[in-house]
């Protein structure tokens, strides 16, 4: 799993005036975005106070506007001098804490890495728990239970990443295996047009991460959608003639239609028989001439 920096700090994540414990106060200014288990596992390590003292003090933060609660057992910092209803919360490190083993993906992790077409206000994140759904002001957090073919031992760490965003840690999936999971899955992206503009913004990638990510998953149709998006990037991405081949031997032995709501108006993709409709064929998207 390897680390990386990823959008600057925003300004000013520090509480405002108030008497506090001097735990509590540091604890604040270092976590814009908490849980209450971070704040237990900060008292335990500094070994100061009671916890008891420190949740008090936490609600009276609440009480006073200067700590929100997101959702229960998660909290965001209102910034030095900010009102609290107006003051912005990161989504991303929202969506960070609402699971233990969260990992943040498909759309949202195309936006991380600098290449979503798009900004949406829905963020997925990747967990094996039951976490459900939230909202948070005009924010969709959505949990997505991990591919079935990455339940074994380990498989939560294949193709994740950690950022660090506003000073704290964030699990996220590497562009490689992102641009996996978006071909897999446009519904979480925004659909076909918003994920093929996304992904032709992509200037490289490490295309035996992409090729060996995409047969871990066991889907002859999704080694047959990274194949033919490789295949017309081909030049760009400098794709070598070997990652065609491993993923043309894996499509499928019969016809797969992309939309399956509907067989008429589509095109195959010669060599991969995948049935692409005729606007995703032809790169011709809704509002264009």
């Amino acid at each position: 799993m390897r680390h990386t920096k990823a959008t600057p700090p925003a300004s000013g994540a520090h509480p405002r005036g108030g008497t506090q414990a001097p735990g509590l106060q540091v604890f604040l200014a270092r976590h814009p975005v908490f849980t209450g288990d971070e704040l237990a596992q900060f008292h335990e390590r500094r070994g100061s106070g009671t916890l008891g003292t420190l949740r008090v003090l936490l609600s009276r933060q609440r009480a006073r506007g200067r700590v929100l609660s997101v959702r229960r057992g998660v909290y965001a910092v209102v910034p030095l001098g900010m009102d609290s209803e107006s003051a912005p919360v990161d989504p991303y490190l929202v969506a960070s804490r609402l699971a233990r083993d969260s990992v943040l993906a498909y759309h949202t992790a195309l936006e991380l890495h600098g290449h979503a077409q798009s900004a949406f206000t829905r963020y997925q994140f990747l967990t094996r728990t039951a976490a459900r759904a939230c909202t948070f002001r005009s924010a969709v957090f959505q949990p997505v239970r991990v591919p079935r073919a990455l339940a074994g031992r380990g498989g939560d760490r294949i193709g994740v990443q950690t950022m660090d965003r506003m000073g704290l840690d964030l699990r996220v999936t590497t562009l490689e295996r992102t641009c996996v999971d978006a071909l897999d899955r446009p519904d979480l992206c925004g659909g076909w047009e918003e994920v093929v503009r996304s992904l032709e913004s992509v200037p490289s990638l490490d295309l035996e991460a992409v090729v060996a990510y995409a047969l871990r998953l066991r889907s002859a149709t999704l080694a047959a959608k990274v194949g033919w998006f490789l295949e017309l990037n081909a030049k760009r991405l400098d794709v070598p003639e070997r990652a065609i081949r491993r993923l043309r031997s894996r499509a499928p032995k019969s016809r797969q239609y992309l939309d399956r709501g509907s067989r008429r108006g589509h095109r195959l993709a010669s060599g991969w028989n995948l049935m692409l409709p005729t606007p995703l064929a032809e790169r011709r998207w809704s509002g264009e001439a």
